[in-house]
Parts: structure tokens; C-alpha cells; sequence
């Protein structure tokens, strides 16, 4: 059982995905990030010893420290930001832990590197409806939490992706994009090794949903309806984004929590409601 500044590797995979997850700070040495160059999803790197400079923008945010064992390091580090008044805790077992549980690790060669502003930089075309919602969602939960996304015209993708140094997605002739019949959604969760049986079961309802293909699953059809609700209330492309959000978490929930749990009315003794 951890302690009372420790965390679990099932405590904290249960968080992972979540709107209120904790931020991640990995302060594994490089020597060992190299033998293994993955990380925890949604956890991004800083020095072990340059711990005080994450004080600005750690404020009021609960936060775990992972380093390679749990031990020395991720310790030291919380203890630090705790002086500050931070809500800190460590990894329980560290990345070991984690690994040795099973749990999902992000390959780094597969994410794009941060700009000068510390978050990694997408760019798609504008008036998003399914796919372009939901694969800066699974960025934002799982991969980059600071991630930003740049909406334009479709002829312009490719040209702004070079010009501002930005990666493209859901465009033809990129990495990130269908593939026969699975769509970009898919390609991210196989591409960032985002395997959970959650996830998978998402990515079905939203290939279903983007590709016209509502027998896959019959959550797909709601996905479509609230979708294209969404790109009828919002005209600007962030402030749909931000809505869409709480949509696939929701969508999230279901298929981790909820896939068993019926409702009818009038109610009955002992249904679920």
C-alpha cells in the first residue's frame, strides 16, 4: 500500500484520460530514459535537479513525480514542490512499476517535439466534425496535455504544417490520417501505443461515426448526431474544440465505466437508472 505522498500504478491509471488527471513530471535521469525512451501518457520531462522553475505553472494543479523506481529522485522532487504549498505526490515503483504492470507508454520517436513554448504545435483543416475533434482530445488526454491545434483551409494545411513548423493530421499523403478503412483516430491510439480496451472500444464508435459506418457500433449514430450539433453551434473551430472535449470525455467514461449499465423509465426495483 503506498504511502500517504504515493500513488499507485492502478490509482494513477485510473486518473490518466480524466479532465481533472493529474500533471505528470517525469524526472528520470537521461541514462535511464534512454534504455527505455517511452513515457507514461500525458507525462512530459523536466530535470530532476531544476525542480523550483515548474512552480509557476504547477500552481494549484495536483501533481505526480515519476522517476525510475520511485525512490531518490521522484521523492526528492515532491518534497521540493511541497515547500511551495504544492499538492505533490511520487509514483509508487516508479517507471518500473508502471512497466512491470502493463500500463501503456507513449513511444517518444512517435511525438512531435515541443515549440519554444513548451507544447507541441498540430494543424488540420477548419470546421471540424468527428475526427478532428476527436483526435486532439486523445492528444490533449494522453499524449500532450498542452497541445495546441491550428484550424485552416484544407488547400493550406500542408504549407502552414511547413511554414510554422506544426504537424498535420486528417489530411491526405500525412502520417497522421486514414488508413483503408480506419481513420485517423486509429492510427493515433495504434500509433502512440494507446491500447487500453477503453480506448479501443472508442476508436470503434468513432470510425463508425467518421466513416459513414454506423453498423460497427450503434453508439457511432449519437456520435454523429451530437457531432454535428456541435459544428452548428460553435463558428469558431477552437471554442468547438473546447465543447467537444467533455463530449468524448463522456464518450471515454461509457466505454471504460459504463458499457453495462442500462436506464428505463418507468423504473423498475433494482434497474439501474
Amino acid at each position: 500500500m503506498p504511502s500517504p505522498k504515493q500513488i499507485s500504478v492502478s490509482q494513477l491509471s485510473r486518473l490518466i484520460g480524466l479532465p481533472n488527471a493529474p500533471t505528470i513530471v517525469d524526472v528520470c535521469t537521461d541514462d535511464d530514459f534512454s534504455v527505455d525512451s517511452t513515457f507514461i501518457p500525458g507525462s512530459f520531462r523536466h530535470p530532476f535537479d531544476d525542480i523550483p522553475a515548474l512552480v509557476p505553472q504547477l500552481l494549484d494543479k495536483k501533481v505526480v513525480i515519476v522517476c525510475h523506481k520511485g525512490l531518490k529522485l521522484s521523492q526528492g522532487a515532491a518534497a521540493i514542490l511541497r515547500t511551495y504549498g504544492m499538492q505533490a505526490e511520487t509514483l509508487e515503483g516508479g517507471r518500473v512499476a508502471w512497466k512491470a504492470a502493463g500500463e501503456m507508454l507513449v513511444p517518444v520517436g512517435k511525438t512531435p517535439k515541443p515549440d519554444t513554448s513548451g507544447s507541441s504545435l498540430w494543424v488540420t483543416r477548419h470546421r471540424p466534425k468527428i475526427d478532428r475533434i476527436a483526435c486532439p482530445w486523445l492528444i490533449r488526454r494522453f499524449v500532450d496535455p498542452k497541445a495546441r491545434f491550428l484550424f485552416v483551409e484544407p488547400s493550406q494545411v500542408l504549407l502552414v504544417a511547413d511554414r510554422f513548423n506544426a504537424t498535420p493530421f486528417d489530411v491526405e499523403d500525412v502520417f497522421w490520417s486514414h488508413r483503408g478503412d480506419q481513420c485517423s483516430f486509429d492510427t493515433m491510439i495504434e500509433g502512440f501505443n494507446l491500447t487500453s480496451e477503453a480506448l479501443k472500444r472508442l476508436a470503434l464508435i468513432v470510425r463508425g461515426a467518421d466513416t459513414n459506418r454506423h453498423d460497427l457500433a450503434p453508439e457511432s449514430a449519437g456520435l454523429v448526431a451530437a457531432s454535428l450539433g456541435l459544428s452548428r453551434m460553435y463558428r469558431d473551430d477552437l471554442a468547438q474544440l473546447e465543447a467537444g472535449m467533455g463530449l468524448y470525455d463522456a464518450f471515454y467514461r461509457w466505454c471504460r465505466d459504463a458499457q453495462d449499465e442500462g436506464h428505463d423509465w418507468p423504473a423498475t426495483s433494482g434497474a439501474n437508472k
